[in-house]
């Protein structure tokens, strides 16, 4: 079944050579930043980014994150990272996918799941803050009226 996506974004990166190994293959490690980096054009697409996070008084951990490798990512290739907000209610599951953005092959697929922690009290939040719905559903609305 596939999951009803809410929201996406794209980043476009040209690998650098300091996330390459010797042989200029993108080291596994470096994979979890190229997420980031579309997680934050997500993020930025609803006016909820880590410090607007910050400011309404939660924090945003990763508690689950899992990458599937496919092919591999190359010295001066340059990719194409898709995030898709697959989940809000009760937690934030953002599903990746990187592509060569030149043939469009898949490289690699993934998925975070982040959870609301109140800043003052450190308790989990076992439903997304409203802020987070708000913005969310505001963004809907403004699509809906300018198609």
């Amino acid at each position: 079944m596939t999951k009803q996506v809410f929201l996406s974004a794209e980043a476009i990166i040209d690998v650098p050579f300091h996330d390459c190994d010797p042989m200029q293959v993108v080291w596994h490690g470096n994979y979890a930043r190229y997420f980031e980096v579309a997680r934050c054009e997500l993020l930025r697409k609803i006016s909820y980014d880590y410090l607007d996070m910050q400011a309404s008084g939660y924090m945003w951990p990763i508690v689950d994150m899992r990458t599937k490798y496919i092919g591999s990512a190359v010295f001066t290739q340059k990719i194409i990272v898709r995030a898709e907000l697959v989940e809000y209610e009760s937690r934030l599951k953002i599903n990746y996918v990187i592509c060569c953005a030149r043939t469009g092959t898949k490289l690699t697929k993934g998925n975070t799941v982040q959870v609301a922690v109140d800043i003052t009290t450190q308790e989990m939040q076992y439903v997304s803050p409203q802020v987070l719905v708000n913005k969310i559903k505001q963004l809907n609305e403004n699509t809906h009226e300018s198609t």
